[in-house]
């Protein structure tokens, strides 16, 4: 059903609530993870993958802690750092990787910048043509 499964992950301890689900569906669905988080401060922008900093070695550091996390529990897992805009990345990435789900933890609504900006999960759940499963984090 789920073959391949992309995981969005912020680097923040909301990410644990769609890490949790995701380790229970992946096993059930004998799924690959792809899990993607998106670089966009100042040096990720200018530079893209060329970027170098200390929130780039977080980012690539967390990501690789997230993967093994994954892994040790027998399930196939990458792990992809991209640059630049969140929700164009996330589409992008799911048509790369040929994903069957988007599975994401949003932080709540924050009033008027939703109304206005829209958040990064709402952009991505118009603009891709995969389920998104969307957890709000506690």
């Amino acid at each position: 059903m789920y073959d391949t499964i992309l995981v969005t992950l912020d680097g923040t301890p909301t990410d644990r609530a769609i890490i949790e689900h995701v380790k229970q569906l992946a096993k059930l669905a004998q799924s690959h993870l792809v899990l993607l988080h998106v670089a966009d401060g100042w040096a990720a922008r200018t530079y893209g993958p060329d970027a170098v900093s200390p929130e780039i070695a977080e980012d690539t550091a967390y990501l690789e802690k997230v993967r093994t996390e994954f892994q040790s529990m027998g399930i196939p897992t990458e792990a992809e750092l991209a640059y630049g805009e969140p929700d164009k990345e996330i589409i992008k990435w799911v048509q790369q990787k040929s994903c069957d789900l988007v599975a994401m933890s949003t932080h709540g609504h924050r009033l008027f910048a939703d109304l206005f900006l829209g958040t990064t999960a709402s952009r991505v759940q118009h603009r891709v043509s995969v389920p998104v499963l969307l957890l709000k984090a506690k």
